[in-house]
């Protein structure tokens, strides 16, 4: 399996809160690190904000809402990189 196709930890971790948030309509093995978590997968409003406050749960981190928009939360992928990877290295 190539680099660029393997799921890490964070990734499985974070579609877990997906899962979770989505409330069982889409299962966990369904969401790709590729899928765009409001287009593909329906995230509404009110489950991003659910979501958010599970990540910080889930990682014990604090997300700075402020600097977030919905280009975050293009992908698992992305979000992963970008946004915990961010709250990761100002810990």
């Amino acid at each position: 399996m190539s680099s660029a196709t393997e799921i890490t930890e964070t990734e499985t971790r974070v579609r877990n809160v997906l899962a979770e948030v989505l409330e069982g309509r889409i299962p966990v093995e369904e969401i790709t690190v590729d899928a765009d978590i409001v287009q593909d997968l329906g995230l509404d409003s009110l489950q991003a904000i659910q979501f958010l406050l599970r990540v910080e749960d889930e990682f014990d981190v604090e997300l700075d809402y402020e600097s977030l928009s919905l280009d975050h939360l293009r992908s698992v992928r992305f979000f992963t990189t970008e946004v915990l990877g961010r709250s990761a290295r100002e810990q």
